[in-house]
């Protein structure tokens, strides 16, 4: 009897966990160290070279996920890191933790120092240029990741459309199973090409970011990036989400 699909995607090889486990202790590590540190640093008058520090700690943060990520993506079953099973609440084993997750940050912001509720107050010219430069890069590169990844995919079909009608009619499962695996091998690390370089997109664009940031300001970019990740692990935001959704329809 012919083996599934998803079988093929994997590559005939047991399917590994270590980004799972990567990834749980990565988002206990932003949830519960990286993301209070940042806060407490907004929220007292701590000197700018503590501030920078923590700034450096959850940016080289988000750097080394990605990078983990690259390096599972060579080593473990791609298409399972793209659609994880294990990255949805129903299925984590740490529901519990993850529960009560919204941040109430209106009473943190009435106690920030005047320095960071002023920091994205009168953004100067330049900054306002750099940023845009920023984003047309964006639009440039992301339409050409987009593309390649559409033409991997009419590759992949077309290999498998060539000869599934004459197989069709033989009705020989072991060889479709064949062709299609072998097509799949030959598009895989075309794959993980592009799916490494849109990781390095993501990687320079928060880098050049808070490259061109004032401490105050990279602070709490930051800070509500890793509040956006952490926020979609919580499940009473996630039901928020969706009533906001169906109200809109």
């Amino acid at each position: 009897m012919p083996k599934p699909l998803s079988s093929l995607f994997s590559r005939k090889k047991p399917e590994k966990l270590a980004f799972k486990y990567y990834y749980t202790n990565w988002f206990k590590t932003l949830k519960n160290t990286l993301l209070p540190l940042i806060r407490q640093s907004l929220s007292s008058s701590s000197s700018q070279t503590l501030l920078y520090s923590h700034v450096d700690l959850l940016l080289n943060h988000f750097l080394s996920y990605y990078d983990t990520l690259d390096l599972a993506a060579s080593q473990e079953n791609l298409p399972q890191l793209l659609f994880p099973s294990w990255h949805n609440n129903e299925e984590d084993d740490d529901d519990e933790e993850f529960c009560g997750l919204v941040l109430d940050v209106a009473s943190d912001k009435q106690r920030r120092p005047w320095q960071v509720l002023m920091a994205w107050k009168n953004v100067s010219q330049n900054l306002t240029t750099r940023i845009e430069q920023i984003e047309c890069g964006l639009r440039l590169m992301v339409p050409a990741l987009i593309s390649r990844m559409k033409k991997l995919q009419a590759g992949f079909m077309g290999r498998v459309a060539e000869n599934w009608v004459a197989i069709d009619r033989k009705n020989d499962g072991v060889l479709k199973e064949v062709i299609i695996g072998e097509a799949m091998k030959e598009e895989m690390e075309e794959m993980v090409s592009v799916f490494v370089d849109a990781n390095r997109l993501r990687k320079s664009v928060i880098t050049e970011i808070v490259g061109v940031l004032s401490a105050y300001q990279a602070a709490l970019f930051l800070e509500g990036l890793a509040q956006f990740l952490v926020g979609f692990r919580d499940p009473e935001l996630l039901r928020e989400f969706e009533r906001c959704k169906d109200s809109d329809q």
